[in-house]
């Protein structure tokens, strides 16, 4: 009932209105998430169905690598790096059909439970700017808990997705070892 493209320039004009307090986003690919929208609604129109990420809106923590786009996990060392290919999570998440909305900021190289250490500014608390989000996937917490995005990818060795999940008040699976 409700079309990829609706979902996506929702998911967009939500980022546009919460990033200058929120900063969950290092990166927001608006063009390619609005293509990509528009090809999932003509592919589920036809019948062409992918399954339950089809035409939804994700958003990926800057550590995953999506082919031509910036990947700098949260550090100036990284400011030029530019992903050649897709990670694998990028690739499945794109074969299931779902809506790579942007990437997402994060305690730099992953390495922190606070959120607070990237070069690009703290991810901030959706509910209380005043207070952390967790790490390492700031943004990703942050990013789902404003409507940003209907999910998010994170990492989680310690942590990383439970913490800030928990403290911005959503869901967060650490996934399992080969999944």
């Amino acid at each position: 009932e409700l079309s990829p493209v609706e979902m996506t320039d929702a998911c967009l004009a939500r980022i546009e209105a919460a990033e200058p307090r929120v900063n969950a986003f290092i990166t927001v690919l608006s063009d390619a998430a609005r293509a990509d929208a528009n090809r999932a609604a003509d592919e589920i129109a036809r019948g062409d169905y992918r399954g339950p990420l089809h035409g939804i809106p994700v958003a990926l923590k800057d550590i995953f690598d999506v082919r031509g786009v910036k990947t700098t996990a949260a550090s100036k060392i990284l400011a030029g790096n530019v992903a050649t290919a897709d990670s694998d999570a990028a690739e499945r998440l794109g074969l299931a059909g779902a809506v790579v909305i942007g990437k997402l900021n994060m305690h730099e190289f992953a390495y922190g439970a606070t959120g607070v250490d990237s070069d690009f500014g703290p991810a901030r608390n959706p509910w209380d700017p005043g207070r952390v989000t967790g790490g390492s996937s700031s943004g990703s917490g942050a990013s789902v808990a404003t409507g940003e995005c209907a999910a998010a990818l994170g990492t989680d060795t310690g942590g990383s997705i439970r913490i800030p999940a928990s403290l911005c008040g959503v869901v967060g699976m650490k996934p399992t070892f080969g999944r």
